[in-house]
């Protein structure tokens, strides 16, 4: 189980890591999903750094800090879930499955494996 959650915590870092810096550098791919949301490019820095802190929580989840690791993996989780409701209420529906779906399951088995371990 634990060879799990490293792997599955990994993934999940470096998925937020990777976004988190495609926010941080206005990447044209997150412009355009972003508009198609209604999220102002001004929200970018912001949106980024959550990401990046919950990657960072994540990692010192993993290093022995295990409530850090909880609580990094809850605040990603209500972030995917916020990020959901912004492509519903925008009626963007086909792109929430390989955008926030897929980052919401990695943060929600990144969660359930920290607690299980």
């Amino acid at each position: 189980m634990f060879i799990t959650y490293v792997v599955v915590t990994a993934v999940t870092i470096a998925a937020n890591a990777g976004i988190a810096i495609a926010d941080l550098v206005k990447a044209d791919f997150v412009l355009v999903n972003s508009a198609k949301v209604d999220v102002p490019p001004s929200w970018l820095p912001m949106l980024g750094t959550l990401k990046a802190a919950g990657a960072v929580g994540l990692l010192l989840g993993l290093l022995g800090f295990q409530a850090i690791g909880v609580a990094a993996a809850i605040g990603l989780v209500a972030f995917y879930v916020g990020a959901i409701v912004a492509h519903v209420r925008a009626r963007e529906i086909n792109t929430i499955a390989p955008g926030p779906g897929a980052f919401l399951t990695l943060a929600v088995a990144s969660l359930v494996l920290a607690i299980a371990g």
